[in-house]
């Protein structure tokens, strides 16, 4: 199966400023970003964006400036659609506003991801969590779900392009039923061996989960 964790920007080891940041301070900057972004849409403000997130990218996490681009390699057909658009009926300038402003949010994001391992990305969504305790929120499992849909995407993703390949070298791209039923079916084991393994380790049923926490 094929690795697809790189589109999802997870961690990878390296050195620069970003990795010895808390978590905290970049997910602030990170979410101040997308603020910015969102509340002040102009040219001006994702071109700054832009200088200071690819910045933060060769400065803080030392990657070069074509993968700093790769990065965007996945959004690329939408973010190109929506220029065209934007450019079409709003202008160039807005079309600029709106795409770089979201290239902008994204490697920011990015960044934050990039340089942080999953495991602290995950105790650090837990922690964010904890204040909803007194609606009845679970963090621990809100972290434990993020965790699986983490690693789940990468693993479908995979599969998807697995099964496409398949079929393609088949002569039978063309039919649904070919592509699909073998998607399915695969996503519906990585489901069952998931909760077989959650199961034998005593998480996902609240029930059980209640019982040992008395």
């Amino acid at each position: 199966m094929r690795g697809y964790g790189s589109t999802l920007g997870l961690y990878r080891p390296g050195s620069g400023f970003l990795y010895r940041t808390p978590l905290p301070v970049k997910a602030v900057a990170a979410l101040a970003c997308t603020v910015v972004v969102v509340a002040w849409r102009s040219p001006a403000t994702s071109a700054v964006a832009l200088v200071l997130t690819l910045g933060a990218l060769t400065l803080g996490a030392r990657c070069s400036p074509a993968r700093v681009l790769r990065m965007l390699l996945p959004a690329a057909p939408v973010l190109g659609i929506l220029a065209l658009y934007q450019g079409l009926f709003q202008g160039w300038p807005q079309a600029f506003a709106v795409v770089g402003g979201i290239a902008a949010c994204l490697l920011a994001a990015r960044a934050v991801t990039l340089t942080t391992p999953l495991q602290d990305l995950l105790d650090g969504v837990a922690r964010l969590a904890r204040p909803f305790r007194v609606v009845g929120a679970d963090p621990e499992r809100f972290a434990l779900a993020l965790s699986i849909m983490l690693r789940s995407i990468p693993y479908l993703a995979g599969l998807f392009v697995d099964v496409r390949d398949a079929a393609r070298a088949r002569g039978l791209d063309r039919n649904p039923r070919v592509a699909v039923t073998p998607l399915v079916v695969g996503a519906v084991a990585y489901a069952h061996r998931t909760g077989e393994a959650l199961a034998a380790r005593g998480l996902g049923d609240a029930e059980e989960d209640g019982r040992q926490g008395r």
